[in-house]
């Protein structure tokens, strides 16, 4: 199977939410490789090919607001659109994901049949750049 819309880096300590949107990325026709924490992620970063990071935000070793922050002062990164994954919908999360660095936000539970779009809203968009 040929992943013709891009790679997708998914930051994730859990494992069943990393399975589930393997399996809809994949049949979206994405290639989607995983981090399960901070130091995971940046070693996928450094191989290359990533062209979209989600980012859960609530993590045991470094949250996904530090990390965010860190790779968007990374000049080789800084332009892949980051969105944030997260259960957190209190008023002013949405606003402290994007003051974080991120391009998008996606709140948990994760809408599968509205995911494909908006991965390629943020990928379009950061094609266009």
């Amino acid at each position: 199977m040929t992943h013709k819309k891009g790679t997708i880096l998914y930051v994730e300590d859990n494992s069943d939410n990393r399975n589930l949107i393997r399996r809809v990325l994949n049949a979206e026709g994405y290639a989607m490789t995983d981090a399960m924490n901070a130091s995971q992620a940046l070693e996928h970063l450094e191989k290359g090919g990533v062209d979209l990071i989600l980012m859960d935000i609530n993590m045991p070793d470094m949250d996904g607001y530090t990390l965010t922050a860190k790779i968007k002062n990374m000049p080789k990164h800084a332009n892949i659109p980051i969105i944030a994954v997260t259960a957190n919908v209190m008023r002013g999360d949405r606003e402290k994901s994007l003051e974080a660095g991120c391009d998008g936000y996606i709140q948990k539970p994760i809408d599968i049949d509205m995911l494909g779009q908006q991965i390629e809203r943020f990928i379009t968009r950061s094609a266009n750049v």
